[in-house]
């Protein structure tokens, strides 16, 4: 089996990450919204099963899933998505039907190119609210502050799919472009109409990109209100990521190089 419902897998990190993450009060995800996964020493990946709600995790919530046939399955063109229902299924236990996440290709393709400690997809209503707006595909074209490029970096922008197997394609294509164009994974990655990822090299970098990148869409929304957004420019930004201490800033804050 692809999916398999493992608890002792899981770690407490996975589960304290998802747990913050799903807090009301950070209006990042409501009801069973989101899923976050953390990378396996063997390069399976734990992640939130389907229909979980994020600020109720425990171990039990999550399954291992394998990310070579996932990938296999997103290249194939004759995919559907009930094979891909299928293969998420780790079977009933203690009475419960245990699936992998509808959006577990999402999270396997970041493995496929780029090991990752953690991936966190969640639906803030900032963030939403600019992808479903006029402004989707260039509103992070440029930082509007210095800490959002610190942390953030370069964006990558997914235009709409529709959730499971049309969106793990086009997310996969567009992320293999990036990587092939940056040398890296992209932080932030924003789904149009849909939400956005956070790829972290720790459970704290995910949490960092995610809440950076909610401030980044409210300054945007609050700039649009009183008659547009002014960016940094790329020239005033260029040079951070050529200083030392912005470097280890960061490093720190977002866990990358």
């Amino acid at each position: 089996m692809a999916t398999n419902w493992l608890p002792e897998l899981v770690s407490d990190e996975l589960v304290a990450l998802t747990r913050s993450l799903g807090e009301p009060a950070k209006d990042l995800v409501i009801l069973a919204e989101g899923n976050v996964s953390q990378r396996l020493a063997d390069g399976r990946i734990a992640i939130k099963t389907s229909g979980s709600y994020m600020a109720r995790s425990d171990a039990s919530q999550f399954v291992v899933v394998d990310v070579e046939p996932l990938v296999e399955l997103m290249m194939a063109e004759d995919t559907t998505q009930a094979e891909l229902t299928a293969m998420l299924d780790a079977g009933e236990h203690d009475g419960i039907r245990r699936r992998g996440s509808i959006e577990t290709l999402v999270h396997a393709a970041v493995q496929s190119i780029q090991p990752t400690a953690f991936v966190a997809h969640t639906h803030p209503t900032a963030i939403v609210s600019l992808l479903a707006s006029v402004h989707a595909a260039t509103a992070f074209d440029e930082w509007v502050y210095s800490d959002e490029a610190v942390v953030i970096g370069k964006p990558l922008f997914v235009p709409y799919a529709e959730p499971g197997i049309q969106l793990g394609r086009l997310y996969l294509t567009k992320l293999r472009e990036y990587f092939e164009a940056n040398g890296e994974l992209p932080s932030l990655v924003l789904l149009g109409n849909h939400g956005m990822v956070a790829i972290g090299g720790s459970a704290e970098a995910a949490e960092a990109i995610t809440l950076m990148a909610v401030k980044g869409a409210r300054v945007r929304l609050e700039a649009l209100s009183v008659g547009g957004v002014r960016g940094l420019g790329g020239d005033t930004v260029s040079h951070y990521f050529e200083r030392e201490d912005m470097a280890e800033r960061r490093k720190a804050l977002a866990g990358t190089n």
